[in-house]
């Protein structure tokens, strides 16, 4: 997801719980879930890395982010040097996830790090387990999808069982940001954008808008 869209910085994030050494912890203020409002003031350097990051990674349009990605059935150090890549990417373009697809490759990969000094998270053939009825609508940008903002309702609470990138079975107990952050990469697994969970009309602006940058470029 991208780092200029949802949750301002006045937003509450519920706690979340997880097993197996993964503790998530509150997001930092500029942390958002693939968000697109344009970023504070960056520097040159920090601006050009992440132009440079953005230029890797997919956009609308393309075919592989309708694509569904196919499970991961080995766990070596290719796979490993694949989640690095995709972290160093992620953290480039200021965002707080980031799935396999959106990079081209289609492996049921994802990486997020919903704090900005937390761990890295890597999940691998993940699956929700279980989603609570409580659900809540915020504003999602995508990496993907620059410039574009719209509403999406999601559960409040997750449990997702996956791999590590070592082949190890995890399971992690979500909610608030980080459960929103692993919702959006795994619908990026399944070839779902945020444009198919939004309202009619704001999917009507989300294309105008894509269609504007596309002519600008």
């Amino acid at each position: 997801m991208s780092p200029d869209s949802v949750y301002t910085e006045t937003d509450p994030q519920p706690e979340a719980a997880t097993e197996h050494e993964h503790t998530p912890a509150e997001p930092e203020p500029e942390a958002g879930v693939e968000p697109e409002r344009e970023p504070p003031e960056l520097d040159p350097e920090t601006a050009a890395r992440r132009d440079a990051a953005l230029a890797q990674i997919r956009s609308f349009g393309d075919p592989v982010l309708r694509t569904r990605a196919r499970p991961i059935e080995r766990f070596d150090d290719a796979l490993r040097d694949e989640v690095a890549r995709m972290g160093l990417l992620m953290d480039d373009a200021l965002g707080v996830g980031l799935a396999a697809t959106q990079v081209g490759v289609v492996h049921r990969l994802l990486v997020y790090r919903v704090q900005q000094q937390g761990a890295l998270a890597a999940l691998i053939n993940p699956e929700v387990e279980w989603s609570g009825r409580e659900t809540e609508s915020m504003e999602e940008g995508c990496l993907s999808l620059p410039g574009v903002l719209v509403d999406v309702d999601r559960p409040i609470y997750v449990r997702v069982r996956a791999l590590n990138e070592f082949g190890e079975p995890i399971m992690i107990e979500a909610s608030g940001l980080e459960a929103r952050v692993i919702q959006h990469e795994i619908d990026h697994l399944d070839g779902v954008l945020i444009l198919d969970r939004t309202s009619r009309e704001q999917r009507k602006e989300a294309m105008r808008v894509l269609r504007e940058a596309q002519q600008a470029a």
